[in-house]
């Protein structure tokens, strides 16, 4: 079983910039790929970044250029560096996990309120 543990979000004016961590923990697991989607009030999550251990990192057209996904080899965290954010960025992000054997985790997702 792994445990996923979001941090950094928070209220923040239209602009600004927010860092959003993600730590997994667990019993021995690998990782396929580990992500952020979000899910703003009203409408379905969605997809914001994912890392995968092999392969390119994806964005979602909203978000590209503006976020940064990163992860430090070896270490299970992900962060997801938000900048120039907008209106239309709130929403509770949730970090998420693809482990090697192919089962989904999600953590319990952080609010991020873009607002003057």
């Amino acid at each position: 079983q792994v445990q996923l543990v979001e941090s950094g979000g928070g209220l923040v004016q239209p602009g600004g910039s927010l860092r959003l961590s993600c730590a997994a923990s667990g019993s021995a697991f690998s990782i396929y790929t580990m992500g952020w989607h979000r899910q703003a009030p009203g409408k379905q999550r969605e997809l914001v970044a994912t890392i995968p251990r092999r392969g390119s990192i994806n964005y979602a057209d909203s978000v590209k250029g503006r976020f940064t996904i990163s992860r430090q080899n070896g270490e299970n965290t992900v962060d997801l560096q938000m900048n120039s954010l907008k209106p239309e960025d709130t929403a509770v992000y949730y970090c998420h996990l693809i482990d090697g054997t192919y089962m989904n985790y999600w953590g319990k997702g952080t609010l991020v309120t873009v607002s003057s």
